[in-house]
């Protein structure tokens, strides 16, 4: 099975792997100075797609996912607290870790920490230093000379002669990464010699005590854990310059071999209701901010992968609605189906793996739009075609299908323990009350109930027995 993707710096689709051979995929983690937000996991929640639909390739994948543990921002922040570093960004760590188990995130093969690898990180610089890729200052700063680099630019297409800032990322938003004045304002901070304003935060070297600069941590831990040379680096479009522009100039330029990184996969930015996220306009979601809304981690997964990753995805609470409901009707077709092949849901969600086979069964045409560009939005559309056309699937079909769901991350049988929530005594005695009002014909009065159960986060459904309760979407 081939596998393609659309790489950044070639501007072209092209094939990944196939069949049979390891991959080795480094992707940029979070920076852990808070919590992620939606924007952030969008771009985590695509790499892992990729990563299962390798699998279901039957394609071993070298999955590496660094952590950002020291940088301006984490140090500015636990320095605030009065909290060590360490202390302060274990606690983001832990919380990232707990979402990317909400929203069933596969566990990279390796997590190194940025303060775990100063030794990696300090020998890359010397040896950037001592090619004359690099000049030392007098406070202790190593700065890249992008002048000495000739690619330089090929990633993002800059043009060096222009190139008068990095005050700005491929994203058109600010980047303070590198805050110290320079020989150039083009270069940038390989290593930041001590400030007052880092406290105990630094590290001895050859050029006096300081921390590593931002982007020097990927380059000195892909090569670790991936050698010089490797299949497949991701990450947010912002990241495209500057900072993975300068991990092509670090890494090429110390290790002298070229490509450092085959194929760039980066995913495009989230909107938020047709507008960009930020603080000031209160759409800077978190999981536990749409959890509170009554969402799942599986509904937020769905919506966050269903448009293409190289296009903008407006992320709305329609699309949050569209994706309950999309989920009920896998589940509402599957359950049918099961029950027709005499499969109990306990077997069926053994089925979910990359093991299952696909090829030739009706869901074939699914997995071949994964395979395509990762492409999510035909591929749930071939998938819900299926649905709409077989009444009953085959025991092999039902394999399959485990397969498919794991491709998405998609968790079935939510649905279902939905409707088993109980609902508190409050809500049931206003259902109950509604019930009398309908009864004696006041049906001001009922539909003021069910509108003040409605504004409660429950829906009343009426039957034949009575009514039944279940949560709503309220925001």
């Amino acid at each position: 099975m081939k596998i393609t993707a659309y790489n950044t710096l070639t501007k072209n689709k092209e094939t990944l792997s196939e069949s049979g051979k390891e991959f080795a995929m480094y992707c940029c983690g979070p920076t852990v100075y808070g919590p992620a937000h939606i924007g952030n996991f969008r771009t985590f929640l695509v790499q892992d797609a990729l990563r299962r639909v390798l699998e279901c390739a039957k394609v071993k994948v070298n999955h590496v996912r660094n952590i950002t543990d020291v940088d301006d921002k984490t140090i500015r922040e636990s320095r605030k607290l009065g909290q060590t570093l360490t202390e302060f960004t274990q606690k983001w760590t832990d919380k990232f870790h707990q979402d990317c188990a909400k929203l069933n995130m596969l566990v990279p093969t390796v997590e190194p920490k940025a303060t775990e690898h100063i030794v990696e990180q300090i020998a890359m610089v010397k040896a950037l230093q001592d090619k004359g890729f690099a000049y030392a200052t007098s406070d202790g700063s190593v700065y890249f000379k992008i002048s000495a680099f000739a690619d330089y630019g090929k990633l993002s297409n800059l043009d060096k002669e222009n190139l008068a800032t990095q005050t700005t990322n491929s994203a058109g938003t600010e980047n303070l990464a590198d805050e110290y004045e320079r020989e150039n304002v083009s270069d940038f901070a390989l290593w930041k010699g001590s400030k007052p304003e880092d406290g105990e935060n630094f590290w001895e070297s050859p050029w006096g005590k300081g921390r590593p600069g931002w982007h020097i941590e990927c380059s000195a831990m892909s090569k670790k854990y991936l050698g010089d040379s490797f299949d497949l680096h991701g990450g947010g479009i912002d990241l495209v310059f500057p900072h993975h522009e300068n991990e092509i100039a670090q890494s090429e330029c110390s290790s002298g071999i070229s490509p450092c990184v085959r194929h760039w996969f980066h995913s495009a930015h989230l909107m938020v209701e047709s507008q960009k996220m930020s603080k000031s306009l209160g759409n800077l979601y978190t999981l536990d901010d749409l959890i509170a809304k009554n969402y799942t981690p599986n509904q937020v997964r769905f919506a966050l992968l269903a448009g293409h990753y190289r296009q903008q995805l407006n992320f709305t609470f329609k699309g949050l609605d569209d994706a309950k409901s999309a989920l009920a009707k896998i589940d509402k077709h599957l359950i049918s189906s099961l029950k027709e092949l005499n499969i109990s849901e306990k077997e069926f969600l053994s089925f979910i793996n990359s093991n299952q086979k696909i090829e030739g069964t009706i869901f074939e045409k699914t997995f071949d739009a994964l395979c395509d560009d990762l492409n999510i939005p035909k591929a749930l559309g071939e998938l819900f075609t299926v649905f709409s056309k077989v009444e009953k699937l085959s025991i092999g079909d039902a394999k399959a299908l485990g397969s498919i769901l794991y491709a998405f991350g998609i968790t079935p049988f939510e649905s279902l323990e939905e409707k088993k929530v109980d609902a508190p005594a409050e809500i049931v005695d206003l259902a109950n009350r509604r019930i009398e009002a309908k009864k004696a014909k006041d049906f001001a009065l009922a539909d003021s109930l069910r509108a003040e159960i409605s504004s409660l986060g429950w829906n009343i459904l009426d039957t034949k027995e009575g009514y039944n309760l279940e949560k709503n979407n309220l925001r």
